[in-house]
């Protein structure tokens, strides 16, 4: 799959403290055209926590191979870009690495349009209360 047709995409990018991803989701420009918009960053933290997952999907999309380079950008299918952008979100500004480990692998197995529905939720502009639900059922939080 090329990411001019993919859905989702997913970017490694090198920090100082370690890798990192930045989650992209095909969304409508205001000029009518389709494009690649940030939907959120994997911190480093849940990068490594969650490598698992981001394996995974790009295994899905790109073969058994796939290896998460730094540069690029990766496409993800609509199931696997859809639990992706959930741990995204989920994981933005958690810090217990052994809870992002287990909402990584939570939504691994999870259902790929059950995911595409939370995401919805979540990216709606009211969005807060469907992510403290989503991480409370994922196990991120206590």
């Amino acid at each position: 799959m090329k990411v001019r047709r993919a859905s989702f995409a997913l970017r490694v990018v090198r920090r100082r403290s370690g890798d990192a991803g930045i989650v992209y989701r095909r969304q409508l420009a205001e000029n009518g055209k389709e494009r690649l918009s940030r939907l959120a960053c994997i911190s480093p933290l849940a990068f490594t926590a969650g490598a698992a997952l981001l394996r995974a999907a790009l295994r899905a999309t790109e073969g058994p191979k796939a290896k998460l380079t730094t540069g690029p950008f990766h496409p993800l299918d609509p199931d696997w870009g859809a639990r992706v952008g959930c741990y995204a979100l989920v994981s933005s500004g958690l810090r217990d690495a052994s809870r992002l480990h287990r909402a990584a692998a939570n939504l691994q197995h999870a259902d790929g349009t059950e995911a595409a529905w939370w995401l919805g939720l979540m990216t709606r502009a009211n969005g807060e209360r469907a992510v403290r639900a989503l991480r409370i059922l994922v196990e991120a939080v206590r």
